[in-house]
């Protein structure tokens, strides 16, 4: 029950991230100052953060699927796949200058 909890609080980061333009739930970038926002994307940022919101959500949906018919081998291969989603995604948004103007 707490894997779809989590996935519906991921949709609703989601979703305010993405389509209100909540920039200031993004940790790290709601506390930098005004000079070094001005130097993001803060549209592209949004909607990359919120995209991957969106895809841990649907992890957590398997999880709970996975929870509800007592396959704790789903559960396990779901936060596997969380866990290299976000590493993937820190490291995918921190080189280059993908949300950089």
């Amino acid at each position: 029950m707490i894997h779809l909890g989590s996935a519906i609080l991921m949709l609703i980061f989601g979703y305010l991230v993405k389509v209100k333009r909540w920039s200031w739930l993004i940790a790290g970038y709601n506390t930098s100052s005004k000079a070094e926002k001005d130097k993001y994307d803060e549209e592209a940022l949004c909607k990359g953060v919120g995209n991957f919101l969106y895809t841990l959500a649907a992890v957590l949906v398997l999880a709970s699927i996975g929870e509800f018919f007592d396959r704790w081998f789903l559960v396990g291969i779901s936060w596997g796949i969380f866990t290299v989603l976000t590493f993937g995604f820190l490291i995918y948004a921190n080189t280059g200058n993908r949300y950089k103007k």
